[in-house]
């Protein structure tokens, strides 16, 4: 046999389901799983005459009268319980047919495997007094009980019942439900016994009233069956009340739990989020409800620098109201107010713990009179009950949930503070959450303000208008960019690129990009080799990161544009980048520019290519990443369509053309992702601007070039600066003449400054170097260097050209 304990047969031989009074009348046996007896009780023996030491250790098979009948479980199986009658053999040779229930047992439920076999002795008979335990049974049961005849009127209640109603029996005979209970549930209880009445079915309802004479709900599981004479005919309806109130307010709790998770942190927006923490909660648990936030969150266990000065200061960030207009709130959303030492938001920070208010309990009368606004509201609406319950979330204290109750009368149980606890320790988390998103979001979005360019370059060659949105949602900051580049010859260079990914990283990558990119174009690289560069770049900051396991892990797209007002050509490359929209002045047509596309940044090897524009004055060339074309509710083909539209459409400015094309390509809506859009108006430099001349390769052709330089100054009225000009043009046509061979051109270009260019077919680029005092040469470019405010050299298809500004004089 098993262990002894309770429930179980132990090893000396007790019986488990042995107890007082009367244990002989029973007789009971038990089976192992082979049919043999294991224990035999008195009952037993006084019941077949046979004693323990005859049977215990025996088939029981010998105790059958006749072989076992057809259904007799076998020894090895059967079902968990059979009853029947069977013939046994009592000891004086007697044959006995008796009722048994049969129990098999299982090592599952802590006994051995075998069988539990029953027989009663004694009380088998009905009497008299059984038939009078009915009505006692009635009178007395523990559940609500009541008959009602087939016209749904009272016959019958019980002393539950009578309590239920708080009436007696004799009091309310007679009446049907409805104008018993006198409530719109009772009406609709009296329907149900009805339908009861004409189904002949019974049936469940639940139902939420308030007993006798009490001021709370309960909840109610109402049984209905109908009652029927020995006849068979209905004569009455029974109905049984069973108070579920404790049941059906666990149930509501852990609703309310579940709603709470479901519905809290939606966003990683702040007051969004303390917003959605006291929607859930009123009116469900508390009839107003609040969420304050302290300015730093509180370490638990560490001192509060504040508390210095008697007071603690939080913010109020959300509240919600189960009366109009809010009249509990004493701050408005988004204002600091002070709390004192003893006030319970500032125990509840520094316990840790929630913290309960009863009408009771002194310390109620202190918070409320803590401020006299406080007190007057509480006392005019009969708050009685109040909670504070920290909001802590991976070791701090970020702030508390208060919660009021003055329309329940019941008070803050403490299964409601488990669950007010439980909504709070949800909702910090995801509170937590949207505090470190909002910390990273603005670090991110004050580092790339401060990367992108915060005014843009006005050129002579184009007038530009941009616009910047950050994406809105859970996305982060993106690393989109845009730029205008001055370069040499008037020329400047227009740049719009999207670096992958979102947050402090793309931000910190779109500067580094955005940095070379400037570097790059200072070196005057035409667009499809400073792509190839740039490209280069991408892949070693992959590998810098450490995070990159193969190309293509950082990545980014570009477009990169430069533009020349002298002959009006623009030289365009791009690399994975959407391709940009032109404006025709001429005909008002919109046109999408075939580029070839190139392949993002970051995978290495792949070659770019360059497409040369030839654009009339006045277009207009729009740059943008692909946030303004792209949605989700919508493909990239009708984004370009409506881009057209809205840079077709007639607009007073560049600047107000630019904030037609935002308007209409987000809708109004907040973007998914980063929007960068950069719009250039291009114009030309007309033939009055500049002045141009191929030279000789000779030395005397120097004194010619003197000549004409000095003239066309003159017709500038830029006579001050010939002196200067001759001595910088000699200089770089003497260097030509000496380095290089083919022909020699030499330009003048007045733009911002006055322009100097000497263009050579060699592709060799000079640069500074440090003359002996004895040295016949090597001077040149140093005192171009010195009398100019820059130089520098731009290689070409067919050579290179060294050019030199200088700052024109101020003019009234």
């Amino acid at each position: 046999m098993s262990t002894g304990g309770p429930g179980h047969p132990s090893q000396d031989g007790a019986d488990p389901w042995s107890g007082p009074p009367d244990e002989a009348a029973t007789a009971r046996a038990v089976l192992d799983a082979s049919g043999t007896v294991t224990h035999w009780n008195d009952g037993a023996r006084r019941l077949l005459g046979h004693p323990a030491a005859e049977t215990v250790g025996r088939p029981a098979a010998g105790l059958l009268a006749d072989p076992a009948p057809p259904g007799v479980p076998p020894p090895d199986g059967g079902p968990l319980l059979w009853k029947g009658r069977v013939a046994l053999r009592h000891r004086d040779g007697r044959r006995l047919t008796v009722r048994l229930l049969v129990h098999r047992l299982s090592e599952r439920d802590g006994h051995p495997d075998g069988w539990l076999v029953v027989s009663p002795i004694t009380g088998t008979t009905r009497t008299p007094q059984d038939d009078q335990l009915p009505r006692s049974a009635f009178l007395y049961a523990p559940n609500a009980l009541a008959l009602y005849d087939t016209d749904i009127r009272l016959r019958r209640a019980n002393r539950a019942m009578e309590e239920v109603i708080g009436l007696t029996e004799d009091e309310v005979r007679g009446l049907r439900l409805s104008e018993i209970g006198g409530k719109p549930q009772s009406i609709d209880l009296e329907e149900q016994l009805r339908e009861a009445v004409r189904t002949g079915r019974p049936r469940d309802v639940r139902t939420r009233l308030r007993t006798g004479g009490e001021t709370r709900e309960h909840a109610w599981l109402g049984r209905i069956a109908p009652v029927w004479d020995q006849e068979g005919r209905l004569v009455a309806v029974a109905l049984a009340a069973v108070d579920i109130t404790g049941e059906d307010r666990a149930r509501v709790r852990l609703q309310l739990v579940n709603d709470a998770g479901r519905r809290i942190g939606s966003t990683l927006e702040v007051g969004r989020t303390a917003q959605e923490l006291v929607d859930v909660c009123v009116p469900r648990l508390a009839d107003f409800a609040t969420v304050d936030l302290l300015a730093v969150p509180h370490p638990h266990g560490a001192a509060l620098p504040a508390l210095e000065e008697g007071t603690l200061t939080l913010r109020r960030v959300a509240h919600r109201s189960a009366l109009p207009e809010g009249p509990e709130a004493l701050v408005a959303d988004g204002e600091v107010w002070d709390h004192p030492v003893s006030a319970s938001p500032v125990r509840a920070v520094l316990s840790g713990e929630p913290v309960v208010l009863d009408r009771d309990d002194p310390d109620f009368l202190a918070w409320v009179e803590q401020d006299p606004v406080r007190g007057r509201r509480a006392r005019e609406l009969g708050v009685h009950s109040a909670l504070t319950v920290p909001l802590s979330a991976r070791g701090v204290t970020l702030g508390v949930a208060q919660f009021a109750r003055y329309r329940r009368p019941d008070p803050f149980a403490p299964d409601d503070v488990l669950v007010a606890r439980e909504i709070a320790a949800r909702a910090a988390v995801c509170l937590d959450n949207a505090q470190r998103f909002t910390h990273e979001r603005e670090t991110a979005l004050g580092l790339q303000r401060s990367l992108l360019p915060q005014t843009l370059p006005q050129r002579t060659a184009v007038q530009v208008a941009s616009r910047y949105l950050a994406a809105a949602g859970q996305t982060g900051v993106g690393g989109d960019w845009f730029d205008v580049i001055p370069l040499s010859g008037a020329r400047v260079g227009l740049i719009v690129g999207d670096v992958v990914g979102h947050g402090v990283q793309a931000s910190a990558t779109m500067g580094r990009l955005r940095t070379a990119v400037r570097t790059l174009a200072d070196v005057d690289l035409p667009p499809d080799e400073l792509l190839t560069h740039l490209d280069d770049l991408v892949l070693r900051l992959s590998e810098d990161t450490g995070v990159a396991e193969g190309p293509g892990d950082i990545g980014a797209t570009c477009l990169y544009a430069v533009y020349d007002p002298v002959n009006g050509s623009c030289t365009v490359a791009r690399a994975g980048h959407p391709p940009p929209v032109l404006y025709l002045p001429e005909t008002a047509e919109v046109i999408t520019v075939e580029l070839p596309a190139g392949p993002p940044l970051g995978l290495g090897g792949l070659p770019f290519e360059s497409a040369e524009l030839t654009l009339p004055e006045g277009s207009v060339l729009a740059l943008f990443t692909d946030g303004l074309v792209e949605r989700r509710d919508r493909d990239m083909d009708e984004g370009y369509r409506r881009l057209h539209r809205a840079i077709a459409a007639p607009a007073p400015s560049l600047d107000a053309r630019c904030e037609e094309v935002i308007t209409t390509l987000l809708a109004g809506e907040p973007p998914g992702d980063d929007v960068a859009l950069l719009m250039a108006r291009t114009r030309m430099l007309d033939e009055r601007h500049v002045a141009a001349w191929d030279i000789p390769d000779d030395p005397a052709s120097c004194g010619i070039a003197r000549q004409d330089v000095s003239g066309q100054l003159t017709d500038w009225g830029l006579a001050e600066l010939v002196f200067t000009t001759e001595l910088v043009v000699t200089e770089l046509i003497a260097n030509a003449i000496r380095h290089a061979t083919g022909p020699i051109r030499l330009r003048l270009i007045l733009d911002r400054t006055l322009i100097v260019e000497v263009s050579d077919t060699s592709s060799t680029a000079p640069h500074l170097r440090r003359a002996a005092g004895f040295d016949e040469g090597g001077r040149g470019l140093m005192l171009v260097a010195q009398l100019t405010e820059r130089w520098g050299t731009r290689q070409s298809a067919g050579g290179k050209t060294i050019w030199a500004e200088q700052q024109l004089p101020d003019r009234p």
